[in-house]
């Protein structure tokens, strides 16, 4: 080794889900959202000579609009390149004690990497043997709390009641719960954050609003959780946000019409895929997210990821413990569902 390399922060980075560069795919590996985003934001016409002048690195106009549509206060939003560089910083700022973080054992695998980089001592609790993360387990000294609701790659979702019981259990940590998903059919936490000052609540564009490649996050919670993000933030880079993110963002909000039926025929879609593949002698555990996460009763699931690359259809294998003979399947359009299912109907 040499002698400079002693001095390197190593970490075993995040990898995402694989981005095919063939054409003519069907991918159901990363959770997009099938249907494009809003038509405003198809047509929002962008003065590109802003672009040399630097955005407004409160994000002002984005910030004013997540906080109307929330009902809450701009001192309660936060906002930042995708909830990824959300949760970051907040790990960054809030999980500064010696004790344990704690967060699921089956989970966003993220979790576990930026604890590693930052140095922050964590424990992974166990799910149930139903995949279920258990309140109680949450009961315990620590130095912080984090799980999404719903969960991933599960898909499972938990009630309101369920987060506030971990939270008001918690009361001298930080509990920040990832609601990447909850659009698809889960129940927000954001209106416990008037009654809880630890509570975190966390959001993306990528999903529901299908704007993955725009990157925009956010976070809402007290004014003070609120205002000590940013002092890190601005700590760290003052201009995370572009100028056309802030603007498409706004467009995407003002929109509830589009959103509101694209996240219908996701959730249609995704019910009637179950039904579909469960007749193929496939458990699927109950999803309120925008993908399934699916054995089958006799084929191994890396046997099936492999068989369905090769016809050209993505789908995600965690070759992980307890996971690895699960398949997470995004819901797409019904006509790749159709396709996909007709795949499955020929290989079992």
């Amino acid at each position: 080794m040499s002698g400079w390399e002693k001095n390197i922060r190593k970490v075993v980075p995040y990898v995402p889900g694989e981005q095919p560069k063939e054409e003519d795919v069907i991918k159901l590996n990363t959770n997009e959202n099938p249907y494009g985003p809003s038509p405003r934001v198809k047509g929002k016409q962008l003065e590109l000579e802003k672009l040399r002048l630097y955005p407004d690195p409160c994000a002002s106009q984005l910030v004013k609009a997540i906080a109307d549509y929330h009902g809450l206060k701009t001192e309660n939003v936060f906002v930042g390149v995708g909830s990824d560089d959300v949760i970051a910083m907040s790990f960054l700022t809030f999980f500064n004690s010696e004790k344990e973080i704690l967060f699921p054992d089956v989970t966003y695998s993220f979790y576990d990497v930026w604890a590693d980089m930052l140095k922050i001592p964590y424990r992974t609790v166990a799910v149930d043997d139903k995949f279920k993360i258990l309140s109680e387990d949450y009961k315990c000294p620590n130095g912080g709390i984090i799980f999404p609701n719903p969960n991933a790659p599960t898909g499972i979702a938990e009630p309101v009641s369920f987060v506030e019981d971990i939270v008001s259990a918690n009361k001298d940590v930080i509990v920040i719960v990832d609601e990447a998903y909850v659009d698809f059919g889960g129940e927000s936490a954001v209106s416990l954050i008037d009654k809880y000052d630890n509570l975190l609540v966390v959001r993306t564009f990528s999903k529901s609003r299908s704007m993955a490649g725009i990157r925009i996050g956010y976070a809402m919670g007290n004014e003070k959780l609120i205002q000590y993000l940013n002092d890190v933030k601005y700590s760290f880079n003052s201009y995370t946000m572009n100028m056309p993110s802030i603007e498409l963002g706004v467009m995407s909000i003002e929109d509830e019409g589009y959103f509101r039926e694209s996240i219908a025929k996701v959730i249609s879609t995704r019910e009637r895929f179950i039904k579909e593949i469960e007749k193929l002698g496939f458990t699927c555990l109950p999803s309120k997210a925008n993908f399934v996460f699916a054995t089958h009763e006799r084929l191994k699931a890396k046997y099936i990821f492999e068989e369905a690359k090769k016809n050209k259809i993505y789908v995600r294998h965690f070759n992980k413990p307890r996971i690895e003979n699960y398949l997470r399947i995004t819901i797409g359009t019904d006509e790749q569902m159709d396709i996909f299912i007709d795949f499955l109907k020929n290989l079992v």
